[in-house]
């Protein structure tokens, strides 16, 4: 895959405000573009679930794969519903076929469940999906972060610096 410094992170209505906060501004840090992107239109105001506003950058309908070296699938009550969408889930299952880095946290899982990229993984999440990600096949673990290939995991916020950690290291 050729080196892209362009990384999809997910957002929509109740997302889980420091799992997308955090991720945007270290991935901008380490010098990466950011595509927020949501199913409203670009320039669309989401609401974290904590009340923290963020802005989309793109519209999930006009994201393409190629452009991405990886994608964040941050948590809150969001995932619940962008795993319905065909477009978000054909933009997760595109990126990793095409090798791009996988990224997701808390809640995140259920969209990767969705998207059919799971099944064989080691990984983590809140504990409330286990049963989820394993029904899937994945093998679910208690950990801070779970690395497996190109796919990592973590369970909550106060795992961001490790989560962050693991990912910049994949997108080096």
């Amino acid at each position: 895959m050729a080196t892209k410094k362009k990384i999809a992170l997910l957002v929509g209505k109740d997302f889980e405000d420091m799992e997308v906060m955090y991720p945007l501004y270290r991935l901008i840090e380490a010098g990466f573009i950011v595509d927020v992107i949501g199913e409203d239109p670009a320039g669309t105001k989401y609401m974290g679930k904590n009340g923290y506003p963020c802005l989309s950058t793109l519209e999930i309908s006009k994201a393409k794969a190629e452009d991405y070296s990886g994608l964040v699938a941050p948590g809150g009550w969001m995932p619940d519903k962008l795993r319905r969408n065909p477009a978000v889930l054909k933009l997760v299952a595109d990126i990793d076929k095409q090798g791009g880095v996988m990224a997701s946290i808390c809640h995140g899982p259920w969209i990767l469940i969705s998207a059919g990229v799971v099944r064989g993984k080691k990984m983590t999440s809140t504990p409330a999906l286990k049963d989820d990600l394993v029904n899937a096949g994945a093998k679910w673990v208690d950990d801070e972060v779970t690395v497996d290939g190109r796919m990592v995991t973590s369970r909550k916020p106060d795992d961001l610096p490790a989560f962050m950690r693991e990912i910049l290291k994949l997108l080096a």
